[in-house]
């Protein structure tokens, strides 16, 4: 007997597509500033491989600043405080976290679903944050040019949503955006990523997460725990020579860039075990219309370079909830507003992408292109070696970006607190 499907309406303040970093930190700063919203995750959980790991230092002083710190580093994390990279036999301290004007001089290393938990956990002490898993938004509701709502899919059916504001925040494939209309500005990459995973032997094998880099290769290795999430950076577009030589043959290329994998890359039993990572560099020309707000990789999709797209999201997160909470109450919230949040963060996010596309096409392509060992260090890593002050300036870029956000929105009892204290 066929099971007839539910349809559902409901209406709030704010409604939020997409449960990664920017949606829900948005979600939890509108909430705990007494706003009503609804968070809408496509997934059922927060596990997925592409996650970043990386909380930087801005990210850590926004937590310090909302008083969750504490609770979140007891979660089990690592803490890095240098950025280091081996670099053909070359060993290079690249970046010094430890002069940074945060509380906390270092990323910690986290995986991403753990945070995104966190922050569900804490939002549901707050009586206006709503978070529904596995509802997908589908479609825009339009009153004439204005948007003011969202249709969303559900195991159990429709879910027709009428809210004040909708803010995008479902990635960089956002199919809320391409609804909207909003025009993307593709600066391009010249790189792709594969992503598996490698048994980890606390043993034997490295400390931390490592960069490698020789021969045309570049091998990341982050730490989660009882295995290596590991990404082999290609050229774009090269994934089909690469399974065209064959499993056994890429197999070799890692145990080349990292031996001590040689016992265990046989783990990667064939393709399935290896997943493409596509890597897009772009950004909407206009990140709003009247109703709607694009924030984090549906406003930018950033290059893994640095690992900053997550730091970018939460910024920019964190610059919405201040632009617009007190703009909540009367219905919409006014375009200028939406405007505001664009123009506070348009600044970092060139900066950001300029800067990626520069070590991109300057560094990681060349770097790419060459099979040849490297025998000698690029004069700006000589630099890094001779100078260590030096290496304050990339720790700056990627542990605080290149605007902060600080929270201004008072939490719901400071601002009973207040209004009691002018009656």
């Amino acid at each position: 007997m066929a099971t007839s499907l539910k349809r559902e309406s409901t209406k709030t303040q704010c409604c939020i597509t997409g449960g990664g970093p920017a949606g829900m930190m948005a979600g939890f700063l509108l909430a705990r500033a007494g706003i009503d919203v609804l968070v809408l995750e496509k997934h059922r959980d927060f596990l997925r491989d592409f996650r970043g790991d990386t909380i930087h230092p801005s990210t850590l002083e926004v937590m310090r600043e909302l008083g969750l710190l504490d609770s979140l580093l007891r979660r089990p994390h690592q803490e890095v405080r240098l950025i280091g990279a081996q670099v053909g036999k070359f060993s290079v301290t690249v970046g010094d976290f430890s002069h940074l004007p945060t509380t906390c001089k270092f990323v910690a290393l986290m995986p991403q679903w753990d945070f995104l938990n966190f922050l569900a956990e804490r939002g549901r002490e707050l009586p206006g944050f709503h978070l529904r898993m596995e509802t997908e938004a589908v479609d825009l509701i339009r009153d004439g040019e204005m948007i003011r709502g969202v249709r969303a899919r559900t195991p159990s059916g429709e879910l027709e949503v009428d809210a004040g504001l909708i803010i995008a925040a479902d990635g960089r494939n956002s199919l809320v955006r391409e609804k909207a209309g909003l025009e993307v500005e593709v600066l391009g990459a010249p790189i792709d990523v594969l992503w598996m995973r490698i048994s980890r032997r606390a043993e034997t094998d490295p400390r931390q997460t490592g960069v490698r880099v020789d021969r045309g290769t570049l091998f990341v290795t982050l730490d989660r725990g009882d295995y290596w999430q590991c990404a082999y950076v290609i050229p774009k577009g090269g994934i089909d020579e690469v399974r065209r030589q064959g499993i056994e043959h890429f197999r070799q290329l890692i145990v080349q860039i990292a031996p001590y994998f040689a016992d265990r890359v046989h783990e990667l039993r064939d393709w399935e075990d290896v997943k493409l990572l596509s890597v897009a560099v772009d950004r909407l020309k206009r990140w709003y219309r009247d109703g709607l707000l694009c924030i984090g990789d549906a406003a930018h999709a950033m290059s893994p370079v640095g690992g900053i797209g997550i730091n970018l999201a939460i910024q920019d997160a964190v610059a919405a909830a201040n632009i617009l909470a007190p703009a909540f109450g009367d219905g919409k919230i006014p375009t200028k507003r939406l405007k505001a949040v664009q123009d506070r963060r348009m600044f970092p996010t060139r900066a950001t992408q300029r800067l990626q596309i520069l070590v991109q096409n300057r560094v990681l392509a060349p770097a790419l292109n060459s099979g040849r060992p490297i025998r000698s260090l690029p004069w700006p890593l000589k630099l890094l070696n001779s100078w260590p002050v030096l290496r304050r300036i990339p720790a700056r870029i990627v542990g605080i970006g290149f605007r902060a956000e600080h929270v201004e929105t008072p939490a719901i009892g400071e601002r009973a607190t207040k209004a009691m204290a002018q009656s």
